[in-house]
């Protein structure tokens, strides 16, 4: 799939064709990269900048005469996560969980209190992991990326990526059980 299509459009002056350039993203990875950035940090208020990031690097991408990424929406997950480290590195975590738990609508279940109380400490969790460890995970477990892609798209060697992997699964474990949320 070609990552930007081109149509050709008459300006309404002088006749002279003009490319216009489609949206890079669609609903699906955009919804993706919304949630990477959420995870990482970013507050709900920042996510449509973060979102356009993303499809500005793309187009940038595209526009400079790069090959175009194998995975698009691999891609734009790692463009998010980077970017979600950014800022958080920036903002010195000024807006934190409130915006991340409410940028992720998640429906109440039945059992929406014990629902909450784990989605509460698992972004609390994941706020205290450095940075390289939350990102690894956030790849991983939501995004949804194979160890060797994450390693790909990070630059980094897959023992690194799984090793980060560990830690910080087995720090966030360590922190459910300590606050005896599972």
């Amino acid at each position: 799939m070609a990552v930007l299509r081109r149509k050709a459009r008459r300006d309404q002056g002088g006749g002279a064709v003009q490319d216009v350039l489609d949206d890079p993203l669609d609903a699906a990875q955009e919804r993706r990269v919304r949630a990477v950035l959420a995870l990482g940090g970013v507050p709900q208020a920042d996510l449509p900048d973060g979102v356009q990031q993303v499809r500005l690097r793309l187009l940038e991408r595209a526009a400079s005469g790069r090959e175009a990424p194998r995975d698009v929406s691999a891609w734009a997950a790692v463009v998010a996560s980077n970017l979600a480290m950014d800022w958080h590195r920036a903002k010195k975590r000024q807006e934190r969980l409130g915006e991340r738990l409410a940028t992720l609508h998640q429906p109440v279940h039945p059992s929406g209190e014990d629902t909450s109380l784990l989605s509460l400490a698992v972004a609390q969790g994941l706020d205290e992991l450095p940075d390289a460890q939350r990102q690894v995970l956030v790849l991983r477990f939501y995004a949804d990326l194979p160890v060797r892609g994450i390693a790909e798209e990070l630059g980094i060697p897959e023992g690194t990526v799984k090793s980060r992997l560990h830690t910080a699964v087995r720090a966030l474990r360590a922190r459910l059980h300590e606050d005896e949320v599972v």
